[in-house]
């Protein structure tokens, strides 16, 4: 009798809390392929007690597609990123939604040949060539090169700027007589990016001359490749007092690609004080050919030149500029994102890459 009594009461149970097959449930959308150079997208939509699928794209109010498989092929139109919502319909005639981000990216580039752009000569009159770099051969120089490793903490998370790389000594290499860095988006030690830092601390630094260095740079939202130079007793002092020379800076993205700055840093006495400007290309962008960066640096000035094409200089002579008369370092790299590029978006195209073929320092005879 108990039996049947637990029998009666599980079997009002369901009738009273019946499965409504006339909604859907459990709706899972998925990208299976994109086609990055046509635009073409796979979508799979499935959900329970599903009658039919609908597919928007952004905000418009209208379906693009609408059928009962929930299997989609659509093209969109150009680089981006994409919103697309999925809506169930259930015999009800309600529905439920699901949505994702379809990004497509930027056309592929060609490969810049190294022949292509601007060359500097190997000598220049009053001048010996000091230091130079070729990058020949497959190996980066161990007796020129060391590298920054991490992403700055503990104590310069971010390295100061809240860039989202790691570097990593894997991500630079010298092949076919050009150095490159290279910048992925991987998960690496709790960051998204990684990237490379090349240093000549405690192997080469100089005070004075003039400084060629030839590059190929990235392109893309978020990319901040630099060719840069810090002092000597940055360990003792610590930053800006000991000085820093910025000989490239570049943002990508944006249409900022034809533009690079020089900069110096300092303390005046009175904390960081800085002076800069920038240089424009009249066509094309720094992605597009090699070009050469250059200072001319002497116990009086620093004047910067793109091309041979001078385009700023500052005074240094006042007192509470003395950092700039000891010897400094080098440093190449590429960060993604930080305060000053904003960080990569969905048309931002990895891997990216700064190229260099070579570094010279000329000093007066």
């Amino acid at each position: 009798m108990v039996l049947l009594m637990i029998i009666l009461v599980l079997f009002a149970c369901e009738e009273d809390n019946p499965v409504d097959f006339s909604n859907p449930s459990n709706l899972v959308v998925e990208v299976l392929s994109v086609v990055q150079e046509t635009g073409e997208a796979v979508i799979q939509a499935s959900a329970k007690n599903a009658v039919q699928f609908q597919l928007f794209i952004g905000d418009d109010d209208s379906p693009a597609e609408v059928n009962e498989t929930g299997f989609f092929i659509y093209t969109f139109d150009g680089e981006g990123q994409y919103i697309i919502t999925v809506r169930a319909y259930g015999v009800s005639g309600r529905y439920i939604t699901a949505l994702k981000v379809v990004t497509i990216l930027a056309e592929e580039y060609d490969p810049v040949p190294l022949e292509n752009g601007y060359f500097t000569p190997i000598e220049y009159e009053g001048y010996v060539l000091a230091w130079h770099d070729e990058f020949d051969g497959n190996s980066i120089n161990p007796e020129f090169w060391g590298f920054d490793i991490g992403d700055g903490c503990p104590n310069l998370c971010g390295w100061g700027n809240n860039e989202l790389q790691y570097y990593r000594s894997e991500n630079a290499w010298v092949a076919d007589d050009v150095l490159t860095i290279e910048a992925r988006e991987e998960d690496f030690m709790n960051r998204n990016y990684t990237s490379a830092r090349l240093i000549t601390k405690g192997k080469k630094s100089f005070r004075y001359g003039r400084i060629d260095i030839r590059a190929l740079l990235p392109r893309g939202q978020g990319m901040w490749p630099a060719l840069w130079m810090l002092g000597n007793d940055i360990n003792t002092v610590g930053w800006p007092a000991c000085g820093e020379i910025d000989i490239m800076e570049m943002i990508g993205g944006n249409n900022r690609e034809k533009t690079c700055h020089g900069t110096i840093h300092w303390d005046n006495g009175q904390g960081h004080a800085s002076y800069g400007t920038s240089f424009t290309l009249a066509s094309k962008t720094f992605a597009e050919a090699y070009h050469v960066f250059s200072i001319i640096w002497d116990e009086n000035s620093i004047k910067w030149y793109v091309d041979d094409q001078p385009y700023t200089q500052v005074n240094i002579t006042e007192p509470t500029m003395s950092e700039f008369h000891q010897e400094f370092w080098f440093i190449m790299n590429v960060a993604v994102g930080g305060n000053w590029p904003g960080n990569p978006d969905g048309a931002t195209q990895f891997p990216q890459q700064m190229k260099v073929d070579y570094i010279r320092v000329f000093q007066e005879e």
